[in-house]
């Protein structure tokens, strides 16, 4: 008999699709039931990235998908229950993330958007929804990003290890959790994760993605765009920070491409790729001075990037490069399970943020309650 059961929503970056999990919760002990993946059909997916640039029409356009996007989680969450024969009645809440379309953290009056509609998922599933997870958090001056860190703390701390998690989505953020209690967490998103290497291929081969990078690894590096890339503001901009494809996008990669006008298509992707884990890399360098050892657990969409993988593993010679599958959840749900334990936290009234790591003033209970 399960206890304390949730449904965690997440809709990434990289806008593959919806990951849907069912879990129980014991304390901090996340046990996954099961789980559904339901992709996005190719219109709704043109019509998220279109909604991430400034257009016309966005309010009326924002607010259909929306409630489009919650009706396909409905529809998914049904058959989940059905399956393991486990009543909506059963379900404390789901934390639904929503569809980022724009995230401006900087902003005069910073907010960030994510469309979904929670009484549309509330009323058909039947079942207590939570969204809105970000804005509290930036209210108290936070980023709203990246949230993650908590449930990472509080589901793969180990008292005999340093760790960090490693998410590679469209966007990467990495949390490092120190086996010593009394030390600070930290997270923040480094860069891009697959979002340029998507976009690219996008473009260049009408591929959603690039297969195992096994496009970008028939190109060669272009030492002078890495370097380049490599000096970005924001990559060389300090914690706390958050990022999106609002900033890294291909207009981005065009005003560096400017100076490559006889660069290949394979060897840009050979490079952004190598970006992707340089940026990375950097950053856990950066928090593993003093010789300090840490295990590395990798996931997200990034981690089926089998020459992504190699990469980190070629250059963080000295740290181990594993799954979080070996922590006991699968890669590609950890952010959807994080939100089913988000919607927890707010359920019973506790904070879902960690200040340290948003750069808000104080710690928040996150979301906003609808009932079916």
């Amino acid at each position: 008999m399960h206890s304390n059961l949730y449904i965690g929503v997440m809709t990434g970056t990289s806008v593959d699709g919806i990951d849907i999990c069912l879990i129980s919760l014991k304390n901090s002990a996340v046990q996954l039931i099961d789980y559904v993946s339901a992709d996005f059909s190719p219109e709704m997916k043109s019509e998220i990235k279109a909604l991430c640039s400034p257009d016309t029409n966005e309010l009326y356009r924002s607010q259909t998908l929306g409630i489009a996007l919650s009706l396909l989680t409905a529809n998914h969450i049904d058959p989940l229950l059905r399956q393991n024969s486990i009543p909506p009645s059963d379900i404390i809440a789901i934390g639904y993330h929503g569809q980022t379309i724009r995230h401006h953290p900087d902003a005069e009056h910073p907010f960030s958007m994510q469309i979904g509609c929670g009484s549309t998922l509330a009323h058909h599933s039947k079942i207590k929804t939570i969204t809105d997870f970000r804005m509290a958090d930036m209210a108290a001056g936070g980023q709203g990003a990246p949230l993650v860190p908590a449930f990472h703390q509080a589901a793969f701390h180990s008292p005999k290890e340093n760790r960090f998690i490693v998410n590679i989505g469209g966007i990467a953020n990495i949390t490092y959790i120190p086996a010593d209690q009394s030390k600070t967490v930290c997270g923040f998103d480094t860069g891009p994760g697959n979002t340029l290497l998507d976009e690219w291929i996008y473009k260049n081969k009408n591929n959603d993605f690039d297969k195992n990078g096994d496009w970008a690894r028939s190109g060669n590096i272009i030492p002078g765009l890495l370097k380049n890339l490599m000096q970005d503001p924001y990559i060389n901009k300090q914690a706390p920070k958050s990022t999106g494809k609002e900033y890294f996008n291909l207009l981005w990669l065009y005003n560096y491409l400017k100076d490559f006008p006889k660069a290949s298509a394979e060897d840009i992707q050979r490079t952004l790729t190598e970006f992707t884990c340089i940026s990375i890399c950097r950053d856990i360098e950066n928090l593993t001075q003093d010789n300090l050892h840490a295990t590395i657990y990798l996931c997200g969409g990034g981690i089926n990037n089998k020459l992504l993988v190699e990469r980190l593993n070629t250059q963080l010679t000295k740290l181990e490069v594993k799954s979080t599958s070996e922590l006991g959840i699968h890669p590609q749900l950890v952010e959807a399970t994080a939100f089913a334990w988000l919607a927890s936290r707010t359920i019973s009234a506790q904070t879902g943020n960690l200040k340290e790591v948003t750069g808000a003033t104080q710690d928040k209970i996150l979301g906003c309650i609808y009932f079916p």
